[in-house]
């Protein structure tokens, strides 16, 4: 025992040598750049561990004195035809380098006359030097002088545009986000061509540097909320950001809630509509969710489609939705507390059947409902989990399959199968997946409270579900609103939509009080004046013909 602590704090020693060598390894890393361009190769290798993906090619240039130009870049992340073309046979070619010159002149040359890409600049710190040349840029040292130059190449693999699959809709765009910001940022500046559509980049993650943009429209969007988004990003301090789901758990309002403060959505169109209502959207490099913020409770029950179509389908669709998660949400836990606390509220024949089917089941209605949702969710993410072709095959022959054998062994009743179904299948219906989610786990909470205390621990737990939602805040916006507190104007865009011609102001509580007016006046389309019949002169005619 006395030789295993011995050992252990030999090696907790040693792991602390290590990590002290290499902080020391760190510092003695110069700040800037040198002028020799051995010195920044070895720099440049020590760095990356001498990484066989950055590339080096060395070039000579001019006559007397012999001048070396070197050109780095990571190999895959650059556009090949961009450097070869534009960059090393630019050099190699340009009769200016051919002539005696000095290395401040022949970097001159180059910055000005040989690249002829975009976005070349001048650096002359190593921190910025490997951020660039990690991003896709080309880096270009001159031998005998301190200053590097870095020629934007960024290219490589990439994923093209394809409709988004977690947000389908009948009547809409076809394009959905890719893994790249560029891209992304591209399409919402083709949907709004506005000089007020303002993006600001950032870096966050010591370790993976992730692009992080934020974007709104400038006059639309409420400064504080915009402010406020802007403090939470830069108040991350963390080594990686690999999706947005890292942003969002590290910026949200309520740690502490089953529902979701930020709303994440792959299609342009949905966040060019929140954008016009003053929200912000979040870009995340190397994802195609973006985030938006704030959110309300009653937004994910809205779909894109629903501006697309007639306000009265718009409306009894959205309706449609809402009754569906409160079948989602309560249905188990009313059959468990209606069989097993007040049979006097079913009617006579159902409580018969009822009780018919349940007399050979050995369990309480509660249990039986924890036996099937569980299985149904075991389903579920398996399905999710398994290869496209199996998982939808797994799912459908396996709910049918095991709710059968179920059913004949006497573990379940049938109507405790149809209803585990029907909930099962009303939560699809809920636009949003992370909404549909909550749905799942207070599903459990309703099943258990309806177990022990029937109907009205139900109703306490509605209550307290309402309390908690109408305490929650998005960035400082009420998540009910505008239900609680209340805003008539605000009630057009909840559980029905009024037309699009009424549509005349943007959300108080999102917009800027300068710019509220969304549409001008006298929008509503009206029929002419006269409301008779047009028919042709062929059909006035005396039908001889």
């Amino acid at each position: 025992m006395v030789s295993f602590f011995k050992q252990k704090g030999q090696m907790e020693k040693r792991e602390k040598q290590r990590i002290e060598k290499k902080d020391q390894s760190k510092s003695n890393t110069p700040q800037y750049i040198d002028s020799s361009i051995t010195s920044n190769l070895d720099i440049v290798k020590q760095k990356t561990g001498n990484s066989p993906d950055i590339i080096i090619r060395t070039l000579k240039t001019s006559q007397s004195p012999e001048i070396k130009v070197t050109i780095l870049y990571v190999q895959g992340l650059i556009d090949n035809p961009s450097v070869t073309d534009f960059l090393i046979e630019s050099i190699m070619k340009n009769p200016h380098l051919k002539e005696k010159l000095l290395p401040h002149e022949a970097l001159d040359v180059i910055s000005e006359d040989v690249v002829s890409l975009g976005g070349v600049e001048t650096i002359t710190d190593w921190e910025k030097l490997f951020l660039s040349l990690l991003s896709g840029n080309s880096i270009i040292f001159v031998d005998g002088i301190n200053i590097a130059l870095v020629a934007s190449t960024k290219g490589g693999e990439r994923r093209s545009i394809q409709e988004p699959s977690a947000h389908l809709t009948i009547r809409g765009s076809r394009e959905g986000f890719t893994e790249s910001n560029a891209t992304n940022i591209a399409m919402i500046r083709r949907i709004i061509n506005s000089p007020d559509l303002w993006i600001e980049s950032m870096k966050i993650g010591t370790v993976t540097k992730t692009d992080v943009s934020i974007m709104y429209l400038n006059g639309i969007a409420k400064k504080g909320i915009v402010e406020e988004v802007k403090a939470r990003l830069k108040g991350i301090n963390i080594d990686s950001i690999l999706e947005s789901g890292y942003i969002e758990q590290l910026i949200e309002d309520q740690v502490m809630t089953p529902f979701p403060t930020l709303e994440n959505t792959e299609r342009p169109d949905m966040v060019a509509g929140n954008l016009l209502e003053g929200r912000v959207a979040i870009f995340v490099n190397g994802t195609p969710f973006v985030l938006l913020a704030p959110v309300l409770f009653i937004q994910f029950f809205q779909a894109v489609e629903d501006y697309y179509v007639r306000f009265d389908i718009a409306s009894a669709l959205r309706f449609l939705r809402f009754s569906v998660f409160f079948i989602s949400l309560i249905a188990p836990a009313t059959y468990v507390a209606a069989t097993t606390f007040h049979q006097e509220m079913i009617p006579t024949k159902l409580l018969i059947i009822f009780a018919a089917q349940r007399e050979t089941v050995p369990f309480p209605a509660i249990v039986e409902a924890f036996i099937m949702e569980i299985t149904f969710e075991i389903l579920r993410e398996a399905s999710l989990r398994m290869p496209k072709a199996i998982g939808t095959t797994m799912s459908i022959v396996g709910a049918l399959v095991i709710g059968q054998a179920a059913v004949q062994a006497g573990i379940v009743s049938p109507a405790m199968v149809i209803i585990v179904s029907i909930t099962a299948t009303a939560s699809f219906a809920t636009p949003s997946y992370s909404m549909a989610t909550s749905a799942r786990l207070l599903r459990f909470v309703f099943i258990i409270c309806a177990g022990i205390m029937g109907f009205y621990g139900m109703v306490l737990v509605f209550f307290v579900v309402v309390v908690h939602l109408c305490s929650l805040r998005s960035f400082g916006v009420p998540y009910m609103s505008p239900l609680a507190p209340l805003n008539p104007e605000g009630l057009g865009d909840t559980f029905f939509r009024r037309p699009m011609w009424a549509f005349k102001n943007r959300p108080e509580f999102l917009s800027s009080n300068n710019n509220l007016k969304r549409e001008g006046d006298n929008q509503r389309p009206l029929p002419p004046t006269s409301r008779g019949m047009k028919t042709s002169n062929r059909q006035k005619g005396d039908g001889n013909d």
